[in-house]
């Protein structure tokens, strides 16, 4: 600095105090004058309050209190209270610009100049909405945890003082000992204990445990204040306050008894219970099992169905139809995955845009596995189109996916590839018919498989989910799918390395697709004129239900329960519309039916109803799956006199 500059002490200092309080952004640090209107404003108060400065200075501060405030006089009172006593110091609520509030701590000093006149006011805000909300989360935390350990019922829990004294005792405690509170506050906890236990010092030992190890836990015999005796599983733990001292116990005891004369007979029954059943699903429930629950399903369905057109709106009954119809739906769903995984879906095979499918399913998955899940997918510019069911093929792909969300249950990755490859006998495939085909993969860096468990990953019902999470069945049904359609579903996992599930299908022919041919019929109008229709199917509940659909679409319907019975209705009627055939018939099944009424009746429109795929896939007969709704019979009458 030149000579002829003097250091100015008094600037420099008064410039450095306004830079430091202007850049302070936690403390909104501002002044006021006798009035209390605001002659200065810091950036913490401009952050906090949402004025900035040319907004706020030269109004009055009680604009921040609330309008109940300013009526009790609290911003004058509070500057008289700074005035009078120095300081005035609280906290409470405040107001930002946009009229949210916050919980704020205020302290007010007065101003004084150098001949001691009050020139003004020092103002100091903190926020501490956060502090606040937070303290008292945590007094509503203690409370609901307070009275969560006092109503719990099948735990004993209680507190013991250092020397083994119970302090506190709840519901539980009361109801497996047998003692109320006012009867044990006070006494030692040692007189639960039998008089074997007590003479080698079991109490004493329990507390030395949990003091020097900071829990014990043991299963014992206890007594009741009856003198009965349970048996009990007992843990106790150390307590100590913020220095760690020793200032009690925690003690949890259940009782245990009639578990431990079950447990184990329970567990091995259920297991023997388990294997069994699998064991007999995978021998039952298959095509015939399926074909009597769809015709089980559809006599429910189509009685719900019915019945929803013919019950007037009511707010009892109709939320349980509606719950009916859903339980079926699934039912449903159930029946078709055993059926994948036996091999008899129907499946609606088209030609498929791989890559388009991928990416119409890539919202839906992001969805449905969440946000710890990333998803990738690799598929390039052109791929051959795929021979396969759409919408099995979907379900399988979410099924995959799901499958390795699960594998990743602290987040991971997923990626979804496909690649052409032409297959020669005994490529990396297995047995694969040689041909070209596309494989779809998806990749999971999750847990992975071990040997035992990779070989049986694809078996109905085998799950590593836990009881009640899962039914074993999803894998299972993609295996079904990719063997129907001429492909096959490849394992690869290493425990902790993830899994590729590889699902092999078939190109689709370089011919007229599916989609082309089947654009007429998807294209058939949905209503006709009325008919007379013979319907026939050797289950009376499906029958009264198709007859009864058919009767509410408009449609005189003649009825039999046999091939033969129809037959012979066939030949005294001249005038018959449509015929409506189960196909899985004694004596005559539809097939058979429909080939001798094809040679009697050459024009006349035959609908074939079935339960599962047991239609040759040769027969160009329409059919109807069940079980169907009336939408779907109206489609399908609808396509089938359209021919």
């Amino acid at each position: 600095m030149a000579a002829d500059q003097p250091y100015n002490t008094a600037l420099s200092d008064d410039r450095r105090y306004r830079l430091l309080v202007n850049s302070i952004t936690d403390y909104a640090i501002y002044m006021l004058d006798l009035n209390g209107t605001v002659t200065s404003w810091n950036a913490g108060a401009e952050r906090f309050k949402g004025y900035r400065a040319d907004e706020i200075i030269g109004q009055h501060f009680s604009r921040f209190y609330s309008p109940q405030d300013r009526e009790a006089g609290m911003p004058q009172r509070a500057l008289e209270t700074a005035e009078r006593e120095g300081r005035f110091e609280a906290e409470g609520w405040r107001l930002r610009k946009d009229g949210t509030r916050f919980w704020a701590s205020v302290v007010i000093d007065p101003v004084y100049d150098d001949s001691g006149v009050l020139t003004g006011f020092a103002k100091v805000t903190r926020d501490l909405t956060e502090r606040m909300l937070a303290q008292e989360g945590l007094r509503r935390s203690e409370e609901q945890f307070r009275r969560l350990v006092l109503g719990v019922t099948d735990y004993a829990i209680y507190m013991l003082d250092p020397d083994g004294r119970v302090v506190s005792w709840n519901a539980g405690a009361e109801k497996i000992k047998g003692y109320s509170t006012e009867e044990i506050i006070g006494q030692h906890f040692s007189r639960f204990y039998t008089e074997d236990d007590r003479a080698q010092n079991e109490p004493e030992r329990g507390l030395a445990t949990a003091a020097l190890d900071g829990r014990f836990e043991r299963e014992g015999w206890r007594l009741r204040k009856d003198g009965t005796q349970f048996w009990a599983h007992v843990v106790i733990d150390a307590i100590r306050n913020e220095a760690g001292m020793l200032v009690g116990f925690a003690k949890v005891t259940r009782d245990m008894t009639e578990k431990l004369k079950t447990q184990q007979a329970l567990e091995q029954a259920q297991q023997a219970l388990f294997q069994s059943q699998k064991m007999d699903a995978i021998g039952q429930l298959t095509g015939g099992v399926a074909h009597d629950f769809n015709n089980l399903l559809m006599a429910i369905i189509g009685s719900i169905e019915l019945l929803k057109k013919r019950v007037p709106e009511h707010p009892r009954v109709t939320p349980l139809l509606d719950n009916a119809m859903q339980g079926a739906r699934r039912g449903a769903a159930l029946t078709q995955r055993l059926l994948a995984f036996a091999r008899k879906q129907e499946l609606d095979l088209r030609s498929i845009d791989l890559p388009a499918l991928v990416r119409g399913m890539t919202d839906l998955l992001r969805r449905t596995l969440g946000p710890s899940i990333a998803i990738e997918t690799r598929m390039p510019d052109t791929l051959a189109a795929v021979q396969a069911d759409a919408n099995q093929l979907e379900l399988a792909l979410l099924n995959l996916t799901m499958n390795a969300r699960d594998a990743m249950p602290n987040g991971g990755s997923i990626a979804i590839a496909a690649r052409e490859e032409t297959v020669a006998a005994g490529g990396p495939a297995g047995p694969l018919a040689p041909g070209r085909y596309i494989c779809l993969s998806v990749t999971d860096t999750g847990e992975g498989m071990d040997e035992a468990t990779l070989k049986r990953a694809a078996e109905p019902f085998f799950t590593t989910k836990g009881i009640g999470r899962g039914t074993g069945l999803g894998l299972s049904m993609v295996h079904g799918l990719a063997e129907q359609s001429g492909g096959r579903l490849v394992l690869s996992s290493r425990k902790g390395k993830g899994t590729t599930a590889e699902l092999w299908l078939p190109l689709a022919a370089a011919t007229a697709t599916h989609d082309e041919a089947g654009s007429a019929s998807d294209a058939a109008p949905s209503s006709t004129r009325p008919l007379t229709v013979l319907a026939v199917d050797d289950d009376r509940l499906v029958l009264m239900n198709t007859v009864a659909m058919l009767e509410e679409m408009g449609h005189t319907v003649l009825e039999a329960t046999s091939g033969q019975q129809a037959l012979e209705i066939l030949r005294q009627h001249a005038t018959l519309d449509l015929l409506i055939t189960d196909e899985a018939m004694p004596q005559m099944t539809g097939l058979q039916l429909a080939k001798t009424v094809r040679a009697e009746r050459p024009g006349l429109p035959i609908i074939l109803a079935t339960g599962y795929a047991e239609v040759p896939r040769e027969s160009t007969l329409p059919k109807l799956s069940k079980p169907f709704f009336q939408e779907d019979l109206v489609r399908a009458v609808a396509a089938a006199v359209s021919r």
